[in-house]
């Protein structure tokens, strides 16, 4: 299987209102998916435009059609800014399975690495496997994290 770069891949920092995002947003609704529509409802609202340190929203693009996103905030459902949050990951059905996912979330875990004690993730349970072969480790008993990546010593 090649990897995203051999098939022309370019990840960079996304602004989730182009068109190329609102074909992406289309495309995770009919999957069932809602995360891409919450993203742009709180963008638009203000309420989250990954402008927080540590925070950053990026898209992966194949041309011209953005084939996957996905975002790193503070996390929300913890007090203090020492946990970010892996947010709105979705990768379009042309392009998964060739490691475009993975490369999101690497991306998302280098800069939480720089800036949180601990990422954060709240995972469907058919993803409970790719996150775990990242390195997360479940998490039982929290409403709002099914998985976490704790960074520094013992981590």
């Amino acid at each position: 299987m090649s990897g995203p770069a051999d098939v022309g891949y370019v990840l960079k920092r996304l602004r989730p209102t182009t068109p190329a995002f609102d074909a992406l947003r289309e495309e995770s609704r009919l999957e069932g998916y809602w995360m891409l529509v919450r993203l742009a409802d709180g963008w638009a609202s203000g309420r989250n435009k990954f402008l927080k340190r540590g925070e950053a929203l990026y898209g992966t693009w194949h041309g011209r059609d953005l084939a996957g996103v996905c975002g790193l905030n503070v996390d929300p459902y913890f007090e203090g800014r020492d946990k970010g949050r892996v947010r709105h990951l979705f990768v379009s059905a042309r392009h998964r399975r060739t490691g475009l996912g993975r490369m999101l979330v690497e991306t998302v875990i280098d800069r939480a690495r720089q800036h949180f004690a601990a990422l954060n993730t709240r995972a469907p349970q058919e993803a409970f496997a790719f996150y775990e072969r990242l390195g997360f480790r479940p998490v039982i008993g929290e409403e709002f994290v099914t998985h976490r990546m704790i960074f520094g010593k013992g981590g």
